[in-house]
């Protein structure tokens, strides 16, 4: 037995451990730098035409004699791999993709599946041009998965549709092929794996062979080569075009967009679900919601105002739809009847919004479908609108015990969307009228029942995605609202004061770009939606 501490020990361990490592990574530079060599001293008259592109090149230069690669293309432009067609067989294209899959058939023929958003066949053979050379199919043969890579050819119809790439009626007769970047022998996971979905895994394995399944974590720790699938783009063009639509629909509603701070000085909804830190000495915290500085703007007479922007809750819980950062898409505005003004805009901006994905997205939706099945989300184009306390008649009636005074559990909002949709054919509506106790110290109390508020939310596939309301807009409500709510009102003394100088009745409302993409798209995981999720126990990548 060892007289040592058991620190020394495991230090010598660890030692010993990262000499082997390092050693096994010399070992490889050494092979990789004598591979190099070797092709590099094979004589080849067309040397020119393939080949490592040099840093020098890649600085931006346009001297012509900066190298092959420069020389090579400074008379073309690049073509997108998605826009390759039969109309253009027999053209010479330049493209940029990465290598994501090699199949050498012989010395003189091999193929390199070429991937930027879908992929392309291109074929590198001796028999084609006479440019082309062994060395060029064996340098193309030896590339690493993932490199990024320039190819110049000529657009080709096969014999017959081609199944091992996503562009089926062309290929690329390869002429000439430069490495722009080389990404390392061994990838910590492939993307092939990353973009399968757990059906096509649990098929796989029961026909006796074994694929890998990467697992959440895995996937979100080596994020940057997880969105490189093909379904993980289509999720994240999907979730563009959510931001896009909702931008494009509130200017044409004179709306405007504004930048609030997320440095405040006190909590913009109360609770503890906040991030507090020292500003230049004095207590601060990120804000939760742009909702104090959001209605501030509107008694600064911009009347209309919507921001997309991030948004901090010190969440402790680790769901499948809570972040401790999300994206936020507000909107405020001015109300001259009734909050069901507010209401409205919410019904045609989603009614818009779900359209606009079905229309333009057709394309995303079918690959996020291949990994992620699912159903397309039923809603209304006049969206059901029922109060609080039909929603829980609904759920009393179906034998759930629920308080009528209390906020609903996730059991009861999932249980009530099953109902809503049986009953209506419907899983996108709205639920209007919460109690006042469960809802933001500025939430207007209801002028009948001073129990409940002027408030909604609104569901998709039994979820909450959207919390709104009128809000308070008489500073002495507030401060007394605030107060019972524990918040120190000198924290928020600006906010208050804002509302002394002349304030118009207001309402608006808040939802997660997030949590929409995953609910239209029925991922059952945030971190799906999110591109480098933080969460309670992730801050990196």
């Amino acid at each position: 037995m060892s007289c040592q501490p058991e620190e020394t020990q495991l230090s010598k361990k660890a030692a010993k451990k990262a000499a082997a490592k390092m050693e096994k990574l010399q070992r490889r530079q050494i092979e990789v730098a004598s591979t190099s060599a070797s092709l590099s001293l094979e004589e080849d008259p067309h040397s020119s035409n393939y080949g490592d592109v040099s840093l020098h090149e890649l600085q931006s230069t346009s001297q012509p004699s900066a190298g092959n690669w420069t020389r090579a293309v400074a008379s073309l432009n690049w073509t997108r791999v998605a826009v390759l067609s039969p109309d253009m067989e027999g053209q010479m294209v330049l493209i940029r993709g990465r290598v994501h899959t090699i199949r050498p058939l012989s010395k003189d023929m091999t193929f390199v599946v070429v991937r930027e958003e879908c992929t392309v066949q291109c074929l590198v053979s001796t028999s084609l041009f006479e440019g082309v050379s062994c060395q060029m199919v064996k340098f193309a043969s030896r590339l690493n998965r993932e490199s990024i890579i320039d190819v110049i050819g000529v657009v080709s119809i096969p014999e017959k549709p081609i199944t091992a790439a996503t562009q089926r009626l062309v290929e690329v007769k390869v002429r000439k092929l430069y490495c722009v970047n080389r990404a390392v022998s061994t990838l910590p996971i492939s993307v092939d794996d990353a973009a399968r979905g757990d059906a096509e895994t649990e098929t796989t394995s029961k026909g006796g062979v074994q694929r890998p399944r990467v697992n959440q974590d895995t996937r979100l720790n080596y994020r940057v080569i997880d969105v490189r699938t093909t379904p993980n783009q289509g999720i994240f063009r999907i979730e563009s075009q959510v931001g896009a639509i909702f931008r494009q629909f509130l200017l044409s509603e004179d709306f405007v967009e504004i930048h609030t701070p997320k440095l405040i000085a006190g909590s913009s909804e109360g609770g503890s679900a906040v991030f507090k830190l020292d500003y230049k000495g004095q207590p601060a915290c990120l804000a939760q919601s742009p909702q104090l500085h959001k209605q501030m703007s509107i008694c600064g007479d911009f009347r209309r105002v919507f921001e997309v922007g991030p948004i901090f809750r010190a969440e402790d819980s680790h769901t499948h739809r809570h972040l401790c950062e999300f994206t936020g898409l507000d909107v405020e505005m001015e109300i001259k009847r009734n909050y069901y003004e507010v209401m409205d805009i919410v019904d045609r901006l989603f009614v818009t919004i779900f359209d606009s994905l079905n229309k333009r997205c057709q394309m995303e939706l079918e690959v996020v479908g291949q990994q992620h099945p699912f159903e397309p989300l039923k809603y209304k184009h006049k969206t059901l609108r029922l109060t609080f306390e039909e929603g829980v008649q609904m759920l009393k009636d179906a034998g759930m015990e629920v308080d009528p005074l209390a906020d609903l559990s996730i059991e009861a909002e999932r249980k009530l969307g099953q109902l809503v949709l049986e009953k209506y054919d419907t899983e996108f509506y709205i639920l209007h009228r919460y109690p006042l106790a469960v809802r933001p110290f500025y939430t207007m109390p209801c002028y009948d029942n001073p129990l409940y508020s002027n408030s909604f939310d609104v569901f998709i596939r039994g979820e909450e995605i959207i919390s709104g309301a009128q809000r308070i807009h008489v500073p002495e409500l507030l401060a007394e609202r605030a107060q019972a709510c524990g918040i120190d009102v000198n924290t928020i003394s600006t906010y208050i004061d804002s509302f002394r100088y002349g304030a118009p009745p207001h309402g608006g409302f808040g939802a997660g770009l997030e949590r929409v993409v995953m609910l239209f798209c029925n991922l059952g995981n945030i971190r799906k939606t999110s591109l480098f999720p933080r969460d309670a126990q992730r801050l990196s990548p």
